[in-house]
Formats: C-alpha cells, sequence, structure tokens
C-alpha cells in the first residue's frame, strides 16, 4: 500500500523542521566550522531542495573541501539546474580544487538528464586529462549519459576502458542498448554479464523487458520471467510493472494479470498504471474502467499517466458516456488546468464522432497554457474527420505563434492537402519539411507519398519513398496504396513481392493495399488467394477491412453472390462498412432485390447514417421504382436523417475556395449569383437542342 499524500508532504516537511534544529544547534555550539557538520547540513538542505538556503550555508563555511563542492553541484543537477551546476564547477577549478570522481559522476547524470551531448563531450576530455577514466564511479556515469544520449558504440567504448565494471556499468550499457531498440546486443550483453560473474539486479532486467513487445517474443519473455523467479526479484517493483507491460504486449493479458495479481502486498501506482495499460492494449475497456475504480477505492489516487492512458479507452461511441463522466471528474479534482489531461480530452471528443468536434474547440480556446501536443491534437484532429481548410487554418496560426512543427503537425498537414488536392500548397510544406529535417521522417514520408499519389503525381511519390529508409513498413504500405490507387495495381503488387523478399516486416495494412491493388485490376482469384493465405503464410488474421476488401474485389467483377457467401463466412459479425461496399457493389450492377435485402439490414445497424438512404434512392430512382423511392424520402423525413451536402473546391493562387448547394458564405457570391443567374438566362433562350452545347462553348 502506498503511503497517503499527505504523510509524504508532512514527511518533506519534517526532515526540513530537522535540517533547520541541526543547522541552528551547530550555530550555537560553533560546530559550523567543522567542515565534517557544515558538510551533513549542506547535504541536508540539497535533498530537501532547498537550494537558497544550501548555497548560504555554502557561502558561510570557512573551509570548506571537495565534499562541499560536489555537494552543490549535485544539490544543482539533482533539481534540473545544470547551467548553476557548471558555474560552480568553473568557481570549484577557479578556487584550487581538484574534480574527483564524484564531481564527474553527479554533472554527467545532469548532462544525461537533460541530453547536453555537447557539455557531455567537453567533460570527457576533462575525465580523460586527469586521469579519471578508469574510475568507476566517473567512468560508469560517462557510459551512462553516452548511453543516454543514445550514442551506444561511444559508452560501449568507454566500458571496455573500465578495469573492473560493476553491475551499475553493465546495467547502464544494457539499458542504453535496449533504449535504441538493439535488442541482439542487449541480451548478448546479459549472456556477458553472467559469465563475468556479475550480480544481475532489477535494473537489468527492467530495460530488457521494454524489447519484449511483440507476440513473436512471448517464450522469450517466459524464460526471462523465470529467471526473475529464481534470482528472487520477482516481487521487485520495476521488474513486476516491466513484466506486466512486456507480457501485454506480447499479446498475454492472462499472464500480465498474473503477475498483478501475484504482486498484492508491494503495488504501488506504477503497477496500477501498467495494468490499466495493458488492458487498453488488449482492448478490455470494461475491465481497464474497472480497475480504474478498483484503484480509487483501494487509496490509490490517479496520476496524469492513469488520467490520460483511460481518456484514450473514450474513443468509441459505446463509451463515450464514460468520457464525459471522466470530464467532469478531472473539472470536479481542479485537473483542467493540466495540460497533458486536456490534450487527451481533446483527443477524445475529436476521435468519438464529428458532433464532439463543439467539446473539443471548446476545450482548446480555454487552454491558457497550449503546448505542441495541443496543437498537433487539433490539427490532426481536423483533418481526420474531413474539416481539411479548418487544419490548414491551424497549421497557419502555429507557424505564426511560432509554435514548433514536427513530424505530427506535417503529416496531418499533407493529409489535408491531398483531401483537397492542394498540390501548390502541398509543394510548398514540402520545402518546409526538407528545411526542418524531417522529409526521412517514415510517417511524414508515407503522408507525402499519400499527398502526391492523390494528387496524380505518382512519378513524385515514387521520389518520396526512394528517400525514406528501406525498412520502413509505413512507407512500403503507402507506396502500394498509391500505385493501386492510380490503376497501376501490378506495379504495386511487384512491390508487395519487393517487400516480403527484402523482409520487409508486413502488417495488417499492406494486405488492405494489396488487396485493393487486386479489386482496382480485376484480379480476382488472386486477391481472394491473398486473403485466405494472410494468416497460414504471414501470420497476419484477416481483420474486418480486409473482408471488405474482398467484398469489393468480388462486387467490381460481378459476382454478388460469392461475396455474400464470403460475407457469411466471416469469423466474426461483419460491420456497417462490409454491409455498404456490398451495397455499392449492388448498385453498380443493378440488382436491386439484393440491394433492398442489405438496404434494410443496414438501416436496422446505422438508421440514423444518411449514406445508406441516398445509396438506396439513387438505385430506386434509376430502376423507376417511384414507390419504393418516395418510402425511403418519407422514412428519412420521420427519422430526422438528413443528406449532408456535398462539397466542390478550386485552387486559385494557392488559395482553396469550397462550395456546396446553395452556399453563400463566400465573400464574391453575389458576383458569382449574378454570373450564375446570366449563364441560366442565356440557357433559356437558346434552343433546346443546342443549349447544351452552348453551355459547353460559354464555360469554354
Amino acid at each position: 500500500m502506498r503511503r497517503p499524500l499527505n504523510s509524504l508532504i508532512g514527511s518533506s516537511a519534517f526532515a526540513f523542521y530537522e535540517v533547520l534544529t541541526t543547522h541552528c544547534r551547530a550555530l550555537k555550539s560553533g560546530n559550523l566550522a567543522d567542515v565534517y557538520t557544515a558538510n551533513k547540513i549542506l547535504n541536508a538542505y540539497a535533498r530537501c531542495k532547498e537550494l537558497h538556503i544550501a548555497r548560504k550555508v555554502f557561502g558561510e563555511i570557512p573551509h570548506r573541501d571537495t565534499v562541499s563542492w560536489n555537494t552543490m553541484i549535485a544539490g544543482f543537477v539533482n533539481c534540473g539546474d545544470l547551467g548553476t551546476a557548471c558555474e560552480i564547477l568553473k568557481d570549484m577549478k577557479r578556487c584550487g580544487f581538484d574534480f574527483d570522481g564524484y564531481t564527474f559522476g553527479s554533472l554527467l547524470k545532469g548532462v544525461a538528464s537533460s541530453y547536453r551531448l555537447e557539455v557531455g563531450r567537453q567533460l570527457h576530455s576533462m575525465v580523460i586529462k586527469m586521469g579519471y577514466e578508469e574510475n568507476v564511479y566517473a567512468g560508469s556515469a560517462l557510459l551512462d549519459m553516452y548511453a543516454k544520449c543514445d550514442r551506444v558504440d561511444d559508452a560501449y567504448m568507454v566500458f571496455e576502458y573500465l578495469p573492473e565494471p560493476n553491475s551499475v556499468s553493465w546495467n547502464a550499457l544494457i539499458a542504453g542498448f535496449s533504449q535504441v531498440g538493439d535488442r541482439n546486443s542487449a541480451f548478448w550483453l546479459l549472456h556477458c554479464m553472467e559469465k563475468e560473474g556479475v550480480r544481475v539486479e532489477d535494473g537489468t532486467f527492467a530495460p530488457l523487458l521494454t524489447l519484449l513487445d511483440d507476440i513473436e517474443f512471448y517464450k522469450l519473455a517466459n524464460q526471462i520471467h523465470g529467471k526473475i523467479m529464481k534470482l528472487g526479484l520477482a516481487f521487485d517493483n520495476t521488474v513486476c510493472n516491466a513484466m506486466i507491460t512486456s507480457y501485454s504486449e506480447c499479446g498475454s493479458i492472462r499472464d500480465a494479470r498474473k503477475v498483478f495479481d501475484g504482486a498484492v502486498h508491494m503495488r504501488d501506482l506504477v503497477t496500477w498504471n501498467s495494468m490499466l495499460a495493458a488492458y487498453l492494449v488488449s482492448e478490455e475497456e470494461e475491465l481497464g474502467f474497472q480497475l480504474f475504480l478498483d484503484m480509487q477505492r483501494l487509496g490509490f489516487e490517479p496520476d496524469i499517466y492513469t488520467y490520460t492512458s483511460v481518456l484514450s479507452a473514450c474513443f468509441e461511441k459505446a463509451h463515450k458516456c464514460h468520457g464525459q463522466s471522466l470530464h467532469a471528474v478531472v473539472i470536479k479534482r481542479g485537473l483542467e488546468c493540466s495540460v497533458p489531461i486536456s490534450n487527451a480530452l481533446i483527443a477524445m471528443y475529436l476521435k468519438s464522432n464529428n458532433t464532439s468536434m463543439g467539446e473539443a474547440l471548446k476545450l482548446f480556446e480555454s487552454m491558457e497554457l497550449k503546448d505542441r501536443v495541443t496543437w498537433n491534437s487539433i490539427l490532426t484532429g481536423f483533418s481526420q474527420i474531413g474539416l481539411s481548410e479548418d487544419a490548414l487554418k491551424i497549421f497557419g496560426q502555429m507557424r505564426s505563434l511560432m509554435v514548433e512543427i514536427d513530424h505530427y503537425a506535417f503529416s496531418a498537414v499533407f493529409r489535408s492537402c491531398a483531401d483537397l488536392a492542394t498540390l501548390q500548397l502541398g509543394r510548398q510544406v514540402h520545402v518546409l519539411a526538407i528545411k526542418s529535417g524531417f522529409e526521412t521522417n517514415e510517417f511524414v514520408a508515407s503522408a507525402l507519398i499519400f499527398m502526391y499519389s492523390k494528387c496524380g503525381i505518382i512519378e513524385d511519390a515514387r521520389k518520396s519513398f526512394e528517400e525514406t529508409p528501406e525498412d520502413s513498413s509505413i512507407a512500403w504500405n503507402s507506396i502500394i496504396f498509391g500505385y493501386a490507387q492510380n490503376g497501376q495495381g501490378t506495379i504495386a503488387l511487384d512491390l508487395f513481392f519487393l517487400m516480403r523478399d527484402r523482409k520487409v516486416r508486413l502488417d495488417h495494412i499492406t494486405f488492405v493495399a494489396v488487396l485493393t491493388a487486386c479489386s482496382h485490376i480485376g484480379l480476382v482469384e488472386e486477391g481472394i488467394t491473398f486473403l485466405k493465405s494472410m494468416e497460414s503464410d504471414y501470420g497476419i488474421p484477416p481483420r474486418m477491412e480486409h473482408y471488405a476488401c474482398a467484398v469489393d474485389l468480388l462486387g467490381r467483377a460481378g459476382r454478388l453472390d460469392e461475396a455474400r457467401t464470403l460475407i457469411e463466412s466471416m469469423p466474426f459479425k461483419p460491420d456497417a462498412m462490409v454491409w455498404k461496399t456490398l451495397l455499392g457493389a449492388c448498385r453498380a450492377c443493378g440488382d436491386i432485390e439484393l440491394a433492398t435485402q442489405v438496404g434494410s439490414h443496414l438501416l436496422e445497424l446505422e438508421p440514423e447514417e444518411h449514406c445508406t438512404y441516398v445509396l438506396l434512392s439513387h438505385l430506386y430512382g434509376h430502376m423507376r421504382r417511384w414507390d419504393e423511392k418516395a418510402n425511403l424520402t418519407r422514412m428519412m423525413r420521420e427519422r430526422g436523417v438528413k443528406k449532408v451536402p456535398g462539397w466542390s473546391w478550386i485552387e486559385i493562387k494557392n488559395q482553396v475556395h469550397a462550395f456546396n448547394a446553395e452556399d453563400r458564405s463566400h465573400p464574391h457570391c453575389k458576383e458569382m449569383y449574378r454570373v450564375l443567374g446570366e449563364l441560366m438566362e442565356e440557357i433559356t433562350w437558346l434552343d433546346a437542342d443546342t443549349g447544351l452545347d452552348a453551355l459547353i462553348n460559354l464555360l469554354r
């Protein structure tokens, strides 16, 4: 059981009271002149983060030693003030004091925390000059600094110079290779560490477990778990929490729960958060919500991570009420000022459905402090729900307010440019991405490929693909989609086989792209073969979207009976997307009977979705079945369903102008309607037989 927050605050206050009392006694007895006593008081103030008092005491010590200086440096480093710590180092040198391993150790810890590699390198040169490269404390801190700055090769070189590396050194190196995702090197180091007889600790296993993040590593996770139990580390909090996360990412929520249940007497807030995240990763939202309630019932106060995690589970329509309840809890507990929690709420409202856009905007506008994530959330939200013009306006605001533009922002903007087919603006943003150094980022490259493909410039899409890392499955999927949607399905399939031969990781999106390519060039048998071989040959079970693609494939070929049979044989209940695909195929083939059956089913599933009514209405009109069309119109009116108007747009001088039927929002609408009226008058004056030809000539 954790200690309540008020007891922690109380203990901090008590510690500060104790050091004040000790300080007073030392002043009264004159013991402050004793450097040992003075250093103890100095260290106590630094631990209480009372650095202004510590600095005053430091200035009053008559005979400082190296420990005094090291204590001050460590105090400022631990409070995240590396700049002041470096200034104290300069003063220390100016006053003629020698640095030791602890001096360098503290400073390098600060460098590692702030990722200041250039400062770390300067300190490294000082370590070498002063002959401390073989000092275990300085060497381990140096190694840790390089590892945390992702310079694992430099970290390994430092490690090789240590005469007798201890467990801290080994753990820092293993953590470094784990951080950069080098699984083979990290586990090889574990083997070497055990072979050398160095004691394996919780700090050894925790980073290694982060590498076991896929179903293919489940057996290895089991083996590591066995080793942990054998060494008596199973009840260590750090290891336990990492084990829960690892099992959940390996697809075994059952094992994750076993570890959680076994840690009943040592659970901390991180343990609860790890289990909550495990449920959400496994799409067990209801169990996650129950866990959220259980932890509070047992006295654990949720933190920012807890709230942001549980809010991320409220995107689905079925959980919208939970999201609104959580929003109320956030307000009640005064947490609406927390930027991460507000960001999570914005994302929740944006992803739940289009009707919640108002709530998201209200939250966004009410935030006094906005970080990059806030702007990216609203930008991405606009882009994903089709409000691409608004997304581009938000991007313009970000630029004018000097908000840092990252790969998420660029990806959203490129997709908005693709949606509006604003090629010129897309090219300008592409130049900005190049200047910002993001053109080779796999997410940005994928969005660029998508934009150029959507605008029909497949050659530029291919150029963007060629500039990305060869092992990026995201970029491969995008270019396969691009060729498929541009009617070049054969090239798309050739790229798929090349992707497979080069051992680039295939995923479910790859097969959506492949099935789309087969559909666009009419390779029916090949497409069905891909669908059937997904799980057996590639270990990827077909999802809803794969069956929808296969239905589209069969529908385009006019094989409606086979499409319906495929739907009936699906291992899970088909959703509205699958039925809409079949309905679209019925309309294309003119099969009114099957369309009526499918339409009736869709109207039960989604009675408020206007697309089904529109598709059926068009089909009834095309087949001249006016009674059914009239019944459908009446049903729409009774249910309050309105057809969402389509939009048209044109890009003139790098500005997008959008219109829908009877739209009068454009600033030049009066002039446009005047010209339109003149055109309509011309049509009525002309002979009925030549009216259409005349209109075409006028438009030219």
